[in-house]
């Protein structure tokens, strides 16, 4: 899924401009780091590219679609198409793992015979299979996360987003959650992640995006 965005700027009611001046270009099947203090813009971004806010100013552009020519109806359709991650997993903690990864799909309409191929096929991915009965309370930070990672692609999504989701876990569950990043961008997965984790771009020698104070910094 390919990303484009052309002279951004976004100004919230209180006069705040978070972003202004943005253009990039991000191909289909590509893997990309966004960096940047904090306060620097990296969410914002992220909540334009999957239109959960829209622009000010500019276009954002995504395979193809202006989002901000978007019509409110068509955006649950368009946001199917798109996995999230968050740092804090947004888990319901009164439903089992099974049932937090089949949301999604429930939402979508699928019938129970396929949530249950997709759902199981995406816990296998994130290996936590044998933990679909269990309650989120119950799992570590890291399986968590990976709960949230299955949810974000048991839809199979063409474009991954992550925002800060490695921000609470030691360095080995650290890597363990970049690792399944990369292994879905290997398979075709357009993958965009904010991070403040420098190490994890040394490691995976992907391109990277800095922003400081709302701007794209060369």
């Amino acid at each position: 899924m390919m990303i484009e965005l052309s002279n951004v700027a976004k100004r919230y009611p209180q006069g705040f401009e978070a972003l202004h001046n943005i253009s990039l270009r991000i191909e289909a099947g590509e893997m990309v780091f966004l960096t940047g203090h904090s306060g620097a813009g990296k969410s914002t971004l992220l909540r334009l590219v999957t239109r959960i806010e829209q622009a000010t100013r500019g276009q954002v552009v995504i395979n193809g679609q202006n989002l901000g020519k978007m019509k409110p109806r068509t955006v649950p359709h368009f946001r199917r198409s798109i996995g999230m991650v968050f740092q804090d997993h947004k888990l319901l903690h009164d439903r089992n793992v099974y049932d937090n990864v089949a949301l999604p799909l429930i939402a979508s309409g699928y019938r129970p015979r396929d949530i249950s191929r997709r759902v199981h096929a995406a816990l296998d991915k994130v290996g936590l299979l044998k933990k679909e009965l269990s309650l989120p309370i119950t799992l570590s930070g890291g399986e968590q996360q990976r709960v949230g990672i299955a949810r974000a692609v048991v839809n199979r999504p063409n474009l991954l987003v992550a925002d800060e989701p490695t921000g609470n876990l030691d360095a080995r569950l650290s890597d363990e959650i970049f690792d399944l990043f990369n292994d879905f961008n290997y398979h075709g997965v357009t993958v965009l992640v904010a991070t403040h984790d420098l190490r994890h771009i040394e490691r995976l020698k992907k391109r990277t995006l800095r922003l400081h104070q709302g701007s794209l910094q060369d």
